[in-house]
């Protein structure tokens, strides 16, 4: 059965005020879960409040009581995965096991020239990724201190102290769509793979080929959670939906191009129908991507319209 959880984008105005009346609402609300981007800062101007993320699910961690939660997500392009794999792991425990570890490549160009971060050529950038989850896994799962010598990381006994209360520290997530790089890293390496604005089709195809790439790597293809993140445009009613969907798209693309490209567009009772077909294709989680981070009556609205169709297992 299909759950619903809120994903925001943190780069987009994110501060205190706003997290702290988010995170509340969803955990109010009913939602599963809340997960956000780690960013510094758009791919282009205007630069807008961006709260630090790990800071952040800190603060999550220990004014929630029910939610999960997690990056979607951290790049390794600038986020050390010593570091990393140090900070999950406290978190986790804080929130007594709530949360993923969401990790990704990076991608962003700006924000890596603005800040002097190398985000690498693609082949290098992932390279450097697959080790960093090696490193990640190994310190987060050995009994043993970590040895590890590559191109980008080298460890010389390296421990988590303490070690994370989870046997296995909180399970990890890889995001994106990629075939060629992306599901043989998911395939290898994830607890949880999150597809990024895919429809019905599309989703099908990827999680049958990830399905697949897991049986080559002796897992079972169940041993893989399969979410997605997809943009959401809700309304309650169809004016106010035609609206957002003109406000959205700039009047380029019209509700049902848009839900081709990935997004939920919609009433309630719209998106319902939406979702139970992406649930009927193996989608076990969704993460809407809420971008209004002021529109706290918006989503008690969804909240209401959606959550009685997917009830929480928690």
């Amino acid at each position: 059965m299909l759950d619903i959880a809120i994903m925001i984008e943190g780069q987009n105005g994110l501060n205190w005020p706003r997290w702290t009346r988010l995170v509340r609402a969803v955990e109010d609300l009913g939602f599963v879960g809340l997960y956000r981007s780690d960013h510094f800062t758009n791919n282009s101007p205007p630069d807008l409040d961006s709260l630090e993320l790990w800071i952040s699910l800190a603060w999550l961690a220990s004014h929630t009581q029910r939610i999960e939660f997690g990056s979607l997500v951290t790049p390794l392009s600038f986020r050390h995965p010593v570091h990393t794999a140090r900070m999950a792991a406290a978190i986790d425990d804080l929130s007594h096991g709530r949360l993923t570890l969401g990790l990704g490549a990076g991608w962003q160009e700006r924000e890596h020239k603005n800040y002097g971060f190398a985000l690498l050529d693609i082949q290098n950038r992932f390279a450097r990724f697959e080790e960093g989850l090696e490193i990640i896994s190994s310190l987060l799962k050995s009994k043993q201190p970590v040895i590890y010598s590559g191109d980008y990381y080298q460890l010389n006994d390296a421990v988590l102290l303490p070690p994370p209360r989870r046997p296995e520290g909180p399970p990890l997530l890889i995001g994106g769509n990629g075939q060629t790089r992306t599901l043989p890293l998911a395939a290898r390496f994830a607890d949880e793979w999150n597809a990024v604005y895919l429809n019905q089709a599309a989703f099908s195809k990827l999680t049958t080929l990830l399905d697949d790439l897991a049986q080559e790597q002796g897992r079972a293809p169940t041993d893989i959670r399969r979410s997605m993140m997809v943009g959401c445009i809700f309304g309650k009613n169809d004016d106010q939906v035609n609206h957002k969907v003109s406000q959205r798209a700039s009047g380029k693309f019209s509700a049902n191009e848009l839900r081709q490209r990935g997004l939920v567009v919609g009433t309630a009772s719209q998106i319902v129908d939406q979702l139970s077909a992406l649930d009927g294709v193996g989608l076990q989680r969704v993460m809407l991507q809420w971008l209004d981070l002021d529109d706290i009556n918006g989503l008690e609205a969804m909240a209401q319209g959606l959550l009685p169709h997917f009830p929480s297992k928690m």
